[in-house]
């Protein structure tokens, strides 16, 4: 069965331009939930990987957790607390957790495209830390994360695992704009990359595969 999935697609980085709001998700009883995407993201994505992993003659590490919080309560990475509306990737731990009231708002409010790009980026720190790939800055290493997820949802909608619909552009356009820094500052260690950086690292991760990231 395959899944719907909001995403834009192999042309999102042409249309930095005139980005409209999506409609609002309103769930019908046939639709997936919430839960159901935040499931799916998680399984497709280290399923991915795994055969991804099998490819390179490796074997891929499951993370050992994956873990909602609520605000200020999430776990600890190291010495570091979590912080609330952030989802992270803890290489300590091998685990990723994410703030739930926060992804729940994005998914409600800009659509199921915001679970289907968050969930695949932090997989794809994940396998920066299993392939030990060295970084000079913080950005890159940020952005090879989006052409992962890029990469990944690529490699699942070309299977038909999910199925893109229409309007998915400017959806997932919309949510690599508001997670991207206002300016560009690459020896910022918290930068992650301005919208139109990780708009164009996303494209090209679903153009060239994961292959082509880096």
């Amino acid at each position: 069965m395959t899944r719907p999935l909001t995403l834009v697609l192999l042309l999102v980085l042409l249309a930095a331009c005139g980005v409209v709001r999506p409609r609002s998700m309103e769930a019908a009883p046939q639709e997936d939930t919430f839960e159901d995407d935040v499931t799916s993201a998680r399984v497709l994505s280290e399923e991915f990987w795994k055969q991804q992993f099998v490819a390179l003659g490796r074997t891929y590490r499951p993370v050992q957790d994956f873990v909602a919080y609520d605000g200020e309560n999430g776990p600890m990475c190291g010495d570091q607390p979590s912080v609330p509306n952030n989802a992270f990737y803890c290489p300590l731990g091998h685990f990723i957790a994410y703030d739930a009231r926060w992804m729940r708002g994005l998914w409600q409010d800009m659509g199921d495209g915001s679970v289907y790009l968050i969930i695949p980026h932090e997989f794809g720190h994940a396998v920066q830390a299993q392939l030990e790939t060295q970084f000079q800055l913080n950005v890159q290493q940020e952005l090879q994360a989006d052409c992962y997820a890029g990469g990944t949802l690529a490699a699942l909608v070309k299977s038909g695992t999910l199925r893109a619909e229409p309007g998915d552009e400017e959806e997932l356009l919309l949510n690599l704009a508001a997670a991207g820094d206002p300016t560009e500052d690459w020896f910022n260690p918290q930068a992650h990359g301005t919208a139109e950086q990780r708009q164009a690292s996303f494209a090209a991760g679903y153009r060239d595969g994961v292959g082509g990231c880096g």
